[in-house]
C-alpha cells in the first residue's frame, strides 16, 4: 500500500444513513483498521443521502427500481468526493456506471428471510385475510403463492420504521432479512424462514465494496478484507440476475452455496402475483461460478415467455 491514510488525510467511506447501513460502513473500517493496523482516526465515515431513502412514501418500483440507493453515492465515488463505498449487494443493479468497480466483498451473514410479528411466529401462524406488510415485490410474490388469502399492503422504510409500524397495528406481520438484523443486533426478533419456503434476494445477506476502477491504492488496502467465497457465491447470483435483467420491478430469487470446489445455485421468478413459478437447481465447478449463474438465467428466461413480470 503506498498511500497512507492518516488523520490528516483520511479513507473517505461513502454509505447510506440508516442505521444498518452505517453499521455496514462500521464494520468495513473495523475489518481494514485490523487488516492495516490503522487507527480509526484515518478513516472517516460520510453519509449520502439517497433517492430511495428521500422517497418512503411509493413503492421502489414505481420510482425506479434497485438504481434509487446507489445513485447519489455513485456520483460521489466518481467525482472523488468519497474514496470507497459500503452497499448492501442486494440493493446493487448489475450493472455499474463506468469507471466504477464492486472489488470486494465482505464474509456473508445469513442469507435468510426473517418473519417479523408481534403475535405469530411464522407464516402458517397468520390467520385466514391477516395484513402483511413488505415492499419487496419476490417477497410479496412468494407469500401469495402459499397464502393467497393474505392481504398486502405497502411497507417501506428502515428496520426501525418497520418495526413502530407493526406495533401501530398498520400490519400483523412483515419480513427483513436474518442478516440486516444480526448487523443490528436484534436477531432476538427474528423467525428465519428456512430457504425452501422463501428463497431469497439475489446477494441477500452481503456487503460490497465499490470503488473507482484504476485506483491502486484503495485497491491495495481493500485485497485483504476480500471474501473469496463470497465473491464466487455472487459472481453466480448476479450474473443470472443480469440474464433476467432483474430490478426491483421484478421477482426474482437467487441463492449459490459452495462444497468445496462445487457450487450449487438455486434461482426462481415468479409473477407478481405468485400465480406461476418457474424455478430450479444447477450445480458445476465453482470456477464456473458466472457461467451457471448466467446459463440458469436463460433457462429459466426461456420458460417465462414475454409479459412474465407483468
Amino acid at each position: 500500500m503506498s498511500k497512507q491514510y492518516t488523520t490528516a488525510n483520511t479513507l473517505k467511506i461513502g454509505t447510506r444513513g440508516s442505521p444498518l447501513a452505517l453499521a455496514q460502513a462500521v464494520e468495513t473500517r473495523a475489518r481494514l483498521m485490523a487488516a492495516h493496523d490503522m487507527p480509526e482516526e484515518a478513516f472517516e465515515i460520510i453519509v449520502i443521502q439517497t433517492t430511495g431513502d428521500a422517497v418512503q412514501n411509493r413503492p421502489l418500483s414505481e420510482i425506479g427500481g434497485k438504481g434509487l440507493f446507489t445513485k447519489e453515492i455513485e456520483q460521489d465515488l466518481l467525482s472523488g468526493a468519497i474514496d470507497i463505498a459500503v452497499h448492501s449487494m442486494k440493493d446493487m443493479p448489475t450493472v455499474l456506471p463506468e469507471g466504477l468497480e464492486l472489488s470486494t466483498f465482505l464474509p456473508r451473514e445469513d442469507v435468510r428471510d426473517a418473519f417479523i410479528s408481534l403475535k405469530y411466529t411464522s407464516i402458517d401462524e397468520l390467520p385466514e385475510g391477516a395484513v402483511v406488510g413488505s415492499s419487496s415485490l419476490r417477497r410479496r410474490a412468494q407469500l401469495a403463492a402459499v397464502r393467497p388469502d393474505l392481504q398486502l399492503v405497502e411497507f417501506r422504510g428502515n428496520v426501525q420504521t418497520r418495526l413502530r409500524k407493526l406495533s401501530e397495528g398498520v400490519a400483523e406481520a412483515t419480513f427483513l432479512a436474518c442478516a440486516g438484523l444480526q448487523r443490528l443486533g436484534k436477531s432476538d426478533i427474528a423467525n428465519p424462514i428456512p430457504v425452501e419456503q422463501m428463497l431469497p434476494a439475489v446477494a441477500q445477506g452481503a456487503i460490497g465494496i465499490e470503488q473507482r476502477i484504476g485506483d491502486a491504492d484503495v485497491s491495495a488496502l481493500l485485497a485483504p478484507i476480500n471474501d473469496a467465497d463470497t465473491e464466487t457465491r455472487l459472481l453466480a447470483e448476479r450474473a443470472f440476475l443480469g440474464v433476467l435483467d432483474g430490478s426491483c420491478r421484478t421477482p426474482i430469487g437467487g441463492l449459490a452455496l459452495l462444497d468445496g470446489e462445487r457450487l450449487e445455485f438455486r434461482g426462481e421468478v415468479l409473477r407478481p402475483d405468485g400465480s406461476e413459478i418457474h424455478r430450479g437447481v444447477w450445480t458445476g465447478a465453482a470456477a464456473d461460478a458466472a457461467e451457471i449463474g448466467a446459463a440458469a438465467g436463460a433457462e429459466l428466461k426461456a420458460k417465462m415467455g414475454e409479459g412474465f413480470f407483468g
